[in-house]
């Protein structure tokens, strides 16, 4: 008896010490493969970059991504969600489906960036002949993605689950009439067959130095809803305003009205939030003043009790100043993308993995952004972590950093590495731990 109580002793101790030191060499092999294909990647993106498509319109992009998936011998799905494509890799043992993701959309941008690879690319936006640029990093996120879908593919018969990688369209929105994106991708089913139970996203930022990552557990992205104010009022002569009813000054009046929403009527303790007119039109010429006058904007929220509540108070401000000149407001709000958050749970089994990878003196908690993004709506089918990857020169000041969906927008190269690496350590570190 004593003999079998020293051997489960043993036992103990030694079958856990194995299995780490097992995942131990599954993580050098990681970081060994992630430096071997560096230059392949950064290839990758640049060629990314050099030809760049819109929204739904990513036709070169979704061949190049799926040659290269169908070449490691993986399942591939094409012609989701337009041109979203899928790989899906099917490991040696058993586990959790993990949905890994990217974007692949460019911008209405014209680049002016001096590089080898600038785009030179054109194409036609909302009726307008424009230039398309990879203005926020899209295309490192393509190229991080095939890195970590070459190196868990040529380490599979050591890991566990199933892997799928998702190269999503239109995460910058599709063209008006259209259906795209996320949202499109889930409806047409790529969050099942196999079901994904787990799904980690990355996107570079401009302002953050590289091999850096910054995170934030729960609501880390604004959610974005489009409003539409139409103003109308009476039409007269403009020499003579007192004959009609001018929905350009009630359009101002509300402009400034909607302002006090977020200053004096939103408990910005609680969260940050935003109303901003990104448009606004009406009249013809100088001497008249017009019927109608219409707004478009945005509104940011990142908590949905909030967001309810500014829609609301949004609709009654507009409507009242309108009704208080004698003119009439109708307000259209579309939802949009919902705020993305990270799951908090997922997010703290995870951060041992982060601070491995990159150090953790290199992950830094963020404070909550009013940007947006469209991982949210995989976020709301299963818990979800997106993260935020440097892609700043080292030593630079952000303040100096061009911003993202600009011309001047840059990315240093030298983190992308991180990337696939953290790509591969966060599927494998949740893999085994489930």
């Amino acid at each position: 008896m004593k003999n079998y109580f020293i051997l489960f002793i043993f036992m103990a101790c030694i079958v856990p010490l194995i299995g780490q030191r097992q995942v131990e060499t599954l993580k050098s092999e990681i970081n060994a493969l992630a430096d071997q294909i560096e230059n392949e990647v950064i290839e990758w993106r640049r060629d990314f970059h050099q030809y760049p498509e819109l929204s739904n319109r990513e036709f070169k992009t979704a061949e190049k991504i799926a040659s290269y998936l169908q070449s490691l011998g993986l399942k591939v799905q094409t012609n989701i969600a337009h041109t979203g494509v899928v790989g899906i890799l099917e490991c040696a043992n058993p586990g959790p489906v993990i949905g890994l993701r990217a974007d692949i959309d460019g911008l209405p941008v014209i680049e002016r960036v001096d590089l080898e690879f600038a785009s030179k690319e054109t194409s036609t936006y909302l009726g307008q002949d424009v230039g398309v640029m990879h203005a926020c990093g899209h295309d490192t996120h393509i190229a991080m993605l095939m890195g970590a879908a070459k190196i868990l593919t040529t380490m599979k018969d050591k890991l566990y689950g199933t892997y799928k990688f998702i190269f999503q369209p239109a995460e910058e929105g599709a063209p008006p009439g259209e259906k795209g994106g996320a949202k499109l991708m889930i409806e047409e089913g790529v969050m099942k067959n196999p079901n994904i139970d787990v799904v980690f996203g990355l996107h570079i930022s401009s302002g953050l130095e590289a091999n850096k990552i910054r995170y934030k557990a729960g609501g880390a992205m604004a959610a974005a809803d489009r409003f539409v104010i139409k103003v109308k009022g009476k039409q007269t002569h403009g020499s003579r305003p007192w004959a009609g009813v001018d929905p350009i000054t009630v359009s101002a009046q509300i402009i400034n009205g909607i302002q006090t929403i977020i200053s004096r009527q939103t408990d910005l303790t609680k969260e940050g939030a935003v109303i901003s007119v990104g448009k606004i039109q009406g009249g013809v010429r100088n001497n008249i003043i017009p019927e109608e006058c219409e707004m478009v904007g945005t509104i940011r929220t990142l908590d949905i009790e909030m967001q309810k509540k500014i829609h609301e108070d949004l609709r009654r401000t507009a409507t009242k100043i309108a009704e208080s000149a004698g003119a009439t407001a109708e307000v259209d709000i579309t939802i949009g993308y919902p705020v993305t958050y990270n799951d908090p749970n997922l997010t703290r089994v995870m951060l041992p993995t982060l601070f491995n990878v990159a150090g953790e003196e290199n992950v830094i908690v963020s404070k909550a952004i009013t940007g947006a993004e469209d991982f949210s709506f995989y976020a709301q089918e299963v818990p979800g972590l997106f993260l935020f990857l440097g892609g700043m020169k080292p030593g630079m000041s952000p303040i100096d950093a061009p911003p993202h969906h600009t011309p001047d927008f840059y990315v240093d190269e030298s983190g992308l590495k991180l990337g696939v690496k953290v790509l591969c350590h966060l599927g494998i570190d949740y893999s085994m731990n489930q």
